[in-house]
């Protein structure tokens, strides 16, 4: 399995940046797609935003899409989350996972019970 560790999360304010990094370690992740959820407070894991093994291609929920970026780095083994126009809404803890079950080919990225790597997540709160 590949581990996974968040990092970036804070307070801010309603319109403010963020950007998120997940490391991995232990098997390389270099091959796996990789997505992040969020879970606010009260409901379900939901899917945020995943991309291509090797970076070429990324998929955004529509309530991201325009101010959340995905990209990642296979040499340093990282994945970032790029987060603009913050919204109070987008309050939530947010984790990194990885794909080691093709579920970004087999257009299933969407699923959380389809990952099984997680790391703890880092919290979200967007203030007005």
């Amino acid at each position: 399995q590949v581990q996974l560790a968040e990092s970036g999360g804070g307070l801010v304010q309603a319109g403010d940046s963020r950007r998120l990094s997940c490391v991995a370690s232990g098997r390389t992740s270099s091959s796996y797609a990789m997505a992040w959820f969020r879970r606010a407070p009260g409901k379900g894991r939901e899917f945020v935003a995943t991309i291509s093994s090797g970076g070429e291609s990324t998929i955004y929920a529509e309530s991201v899409k325009g101010r959340f970026t995905i990209a990642r780095d296979n040499a340093k083994n990282t994945v970032w989350l790029q987060m603009n126009s913050l919204k109070p809404e987008d309050t939530a803890n947010y984790s990194c996972a990885a794909d080691a079950n093709g579920l970004f080919y087999a257009d299933l990225y969407s699923a959380a019970w389809g990952y099984d790597s997680w790391g703890r997540g880092t919290q979200v709160t967007v203030s007005l």
